[in-house]
């Protein structure tokens, strides 16, 4: 077991969930609201985590109803039941459950629309007050939002994406524990994991002069190429670990800023309610291509180096060969992606908040072009 704290306080190692009850207990915590999914919920060590807390005298308030790509109802569900006499919030899960959980710790002591807070639209200059105790548990090794700052949500008919970012937001404190993954189906895992290659790819690469970010992305490249395909195909407690503790630097390392594989992703997830990290596991090859064609080759070497490819060209093909290794789909179209859609989705992904700080101009043009590639 290790604790360190960048950016915040966590508690990292196999078992490590054992301490959250003795944790909540030495902060006077006695209801948390817990948020989740309702896959998670039903898994034992889940059922055996709330029969603990009840058992040390701690009353959780589990809450699930929630979607894949989560949407404003869902915070304001959740934000009903937290006022049932809450005192805390415990984010557990994948990305969606840590996003509504943050969304959930945002709206208790705000009470504008939820979406007067927007960064996008300088909302974050109207959070100001306290929220409540906020922890977070990840079970999955992807989107690292258990470090996290910002929450993503969708509107509910439109589907249009809404940040949510304060740095009071981050949890107070994380409890990574690598044993609550090993449930995860292979697929999960794949995506998950390719999600995470995505942050740190994306923000090594990103616009903008973050040597810290960029050591950390490096490092994560390396981590993730040696361990994924374990993790999926023979999963062990190394693995494990690692894609666990890659996924926590991916989320650090993306502060410096992500780029157009999420614009093209984002509108997937939007138009097709496609899970996010497999959005980017199909769109990462195609606009890591994109990206090569501009003047980052060196750094793609550098990236290259870490994935023990001879150089930086090889990169694109290099993930299309780990998708189809990993059991993921190649392209669009085995997800029900049509010709007919793309018109719709690069007038989505040319809008994105990531594309601005990808290291190359795309215009519609070729967005269209690179979403027909990757049809």
């Amino acid at each position: 077991m290790h604790q360190f704290s960048f950016p915040t306080s966590i508690s990292f190692g196999t078992g490590v969930i054992a301490q959250l009850p003795e944790y909540l207990r030495q902060h006077n915590l006695e209801r948390p609201l817990v948020v989740t999914d309702q896959v998670v919920k039903e898994l034992p060590f889940f059922k055996k985590l709330m029969v603990t807390l009840e058992n040390k005298n701690i009353s959780p308030s589990v809450f699930y109803e929630i979607n894949r790509n989560p949407v404003k109802t869902d915070v304001l569900k959740g934000k009903a039941q937290y006022q049932d006499e809450c005192d805390s919030i415990i984010g557990l899960g994948g990305g969606a459950a840590l996003d509504v959980a943050r969304a959930v710790a945002l709206s208790i002591n705000h009470q504008r629309d939820l979406f007067d807070y927007d960064d996008l639209t300088g909302g974050s200059t109207l959070i100001g007050e306290p929220i409540p105790h906020f922890i977070t548990i990840p079970t999955t090794s992807g989107t690292g939002s258990e470090v996290g700052r910002s929450a993503i949500i969708s509107e509910d008919n439109s589907k249009r994406k809404r940040i949510l970012f304060h740095p009071s937001l981050m949890a107070r404190f994380v409890f990574a524990d690598p044993e609550l993954t090993y449930d995860l189906p292979p697929d999960v895992t794949a995506a998950t994991g390719m999600d995470a290659l995505t942050h740190h790819m994306e923000a090594y690469l990103a616009k903008g002069y973050h040597p810290m970010c960029d050591g950390i992305a490096l490092e994560g490249i390396g981590m993730i190429w040696k361990n994924l395909s374990p993790a999926v195909h023979r999963p062990d407690e190394e693995s494990r670990s690692q894609m666990m503790l890659a996924s926590l630097m991916g989320a650090v390392a993306f502060q410096k800023g992500l780029g157009i594989v999420h614009a093209l992703s984002h509108p997937l997830s939007t138009l097709f309610d496609m899970h996010h990290g497999l959005a980017n596991a199909i769109n990462l090859p195609y606009g890591m291509a994109f990206n090569y064609s501009g003047d980052q080759q060196q750094r793609f070497d550098r990236m290259a180096a870490q994935m023990k490819l001879g150089s930086g060209s090889e990169v694109s093909t290099a993930l299309l060969n780990l998708n189809e290794a990993l059991g993921l789909p190649v392209k669009l179209s085995q997800c029900g992606v049509k010709s007919q859609h793309i018109a719709a989705l690069a007038e989505l992904a040319a809008e994105d908040f990531c594309l601005p700080l990808n290291p190359r101009t795309a215009s519609i043009d070729d967005i269209k072009s690179i979403y027909k590639k990757a049809l």
